[in-house]
């Protein structure tokens, strides 16, 4: 399979994401209907970070292996405990204090009602209030593209999945690898337009958010299909790990305040078991 025709097969893996993401447009879901899709969301993204881990931890353990048997040094199993232990602070550290940075500074608060007139006061309410909603607007876009950002994350190291099969010759494996990634990459759509709640993306927005997460899979199947490094992949899936268990964390915070915990944790489940059965086509293929 060439350079080319493998960069277009990850670029068809990477944005199906886009099949799922048009449902953030729907204004038809009552405050019920938005916690479930948020919290389905979770379960999507509580799968991949299993999953990445468990590639990642498979790395390692391959290392070790190694060791044992003699064909390796104990710095180079270090090193790689070293480069998951860093990658995922890297993921999870790294992205809350870049979202951190991105938060407005606080609210901006209304003036002590005194000596200004009851109309002043009210029209101070008021403009407080769509700043207030301006504010949370804007904090529930920037989630979503943080959320995107992680999903990128491991998104690139399917890509780089793909690519290093390609180029080994491997043909069968790497077309059931980008049919499995394409289904399971469909429903990742889900985990960015989850936690938005009634905010309405724009289409430009969503095509961001889109391009962010799905694009690395795309990029992945090029460096990988030119650049064969377990180091490499290591790195990517850590960060993944950590940066999707700091977005669970950030959902699972915003959607209690909204109740309907038993319909939440089940939605959970049902997206975990989604995320299950579209990673079962690439084990099935030999992925």
């Amino acid at each position: 399979m060439s350079l080319t025709h493998t960069a277009l097969l990850g670029a068809l893996a990477g944005f199906t994401i886009y099949l799922s993401l048009p449902v953030g447009r729907l204004q038809l879901l009552s405050a019920r209907g938005r916690v479930a899709l948020a919290m389905f969301s979770v379960g999507v993204l509580a799968f991949i970070f299993v999953d990445v881990l468990a590639n990642g931890l498979d790395i390692v353990n391959s290392a070790l292996d190694a060791y044992k048997h003699g064909h390796r040094s104990l710095g180079h199993v270090v090193s790689l405990v070293t480069l998951l232990a860093a990658g995922f602070a890297a993921g999870g550290a790294g992205l809350g204090m870049l979202e951190r940075r991105m938060r407005p500074l606080g609210a901006r608060k209304p003036p002590i009602a005194g000596g200004a007139g009851a109309g002043a006061l009210a029209d101070t309410q008021t403009s407080t209030l769509a700043l207030e909603r301006d504010a949370a607007r804007r904090r529930a876009l920037r989630t979503g593209l943080t959320i995107a950002a992680a999903i990128g994350i491991h998104n690139f190291a399917e890509g780089l999945a793909i690519g290093v099969s390609a180029r080994a010759g491997a043909i069968t494996l790497a077309t059931v690898l980008i049919i499995g990634f394409a289904l399971h990459n469909a429903t990742e759509g889900f985990g960015i337009i989850g936690p938005l709640g009634d905010v309405r993306p724009s289409w430009p927005w969503l095509g961001l958010a889109g391009l962010i997460g799905g694009g690395p899979t795309f990029l992945g199947s090029i460096v990988g299909y030119g650049v064969t490094s377990r180091p490499l992949e290591l790195a990517f899936y850590a960060a993944a790990g950590g940066a999707i268990l700091y977005v669970i964390g950030e959902i699972w915070t915003g959607m209690r305040r909204h109740g309907h915990r038993e319909l939440g944790l089940l939605m959970v489940s049902a997206g975990f078991v989604v995320g299950v059965v579209t990673d079962l086509i690439v084990t099935y293929g030999g992925g």
